[in-house]
C-alpha cells in the first residue's frame, strides 16, 4: 500500500529555515511528479512546488527564491528546503505523488508555524 511521511515541520521565527522530508513507500517513486502543497487556516490548500521525475522544478510565486524542492530517488524522497520564513508561511504542509489521475496520493501533513 502507498504511504508517504512527512517531517521536519515545527515553530521557526520570522527569517528562520525548515527542512521538510516526505519518505514515499509503495510506488514506484521515480515515475511520479511529487508536490509540496500547503493549507492555511481559513485558506484553500494552494501549491508550492512540484518536482518531476528527473529534476525539473516549479514554484509558486510567493515562495520563489525562498524555498527550493529536491528529491532523492534512491531514497524515495522529497525535500522542501525553506529559507527566509515569513509568518505568512504558516500552514500545514502536504506532500502529493501524482503518477496520474488513477495515482494520486497524499500525505497527512506537517504543520509549519513562522512566529516570533
Amino acid at each position: 500500500q502507498v504511504h508517504l511521511e512527512e517531517s521536519g515541520g515545527g515553530l521557526v521565527q520570522p527569517g528562520g529555515s525548515l527542512r521538510l522530508s516526505c519518505a514515499a513507500s509503495g510506488i514506484m517513486f521515480s515515475l511520479y511528479d511529487m508536490y509540496w502543497y500547503r493549507q492555511a487556516p481559513g485558506k484553500q490548500r494552494e501549491l508550492v512546488a512540484r518536482i518531476t521525475g528527473v529534476g525539473s522544478t516549479n514554484y509558486a510565486d510567493p515562495v520563489k527564491g525562498r524555498f527550493t524542492i529536491s528529491r532523492d530517488n534512491a531514497k524515495n524522497t522529497v525535500y522542501l528546503q525553506m529559507n527566509n520564513l515569513k509568518p505568512e508561511d504558516t500552514a500545514v504542509y502536504y506532500c502529493n505523488a501524482y503518477g496520474s489521475l488513477f495515482n494520486n496520493y497524499w500525505g497527512q501533513g506537517t504543520q509549519v508555524a513562522v512566529s516570533s
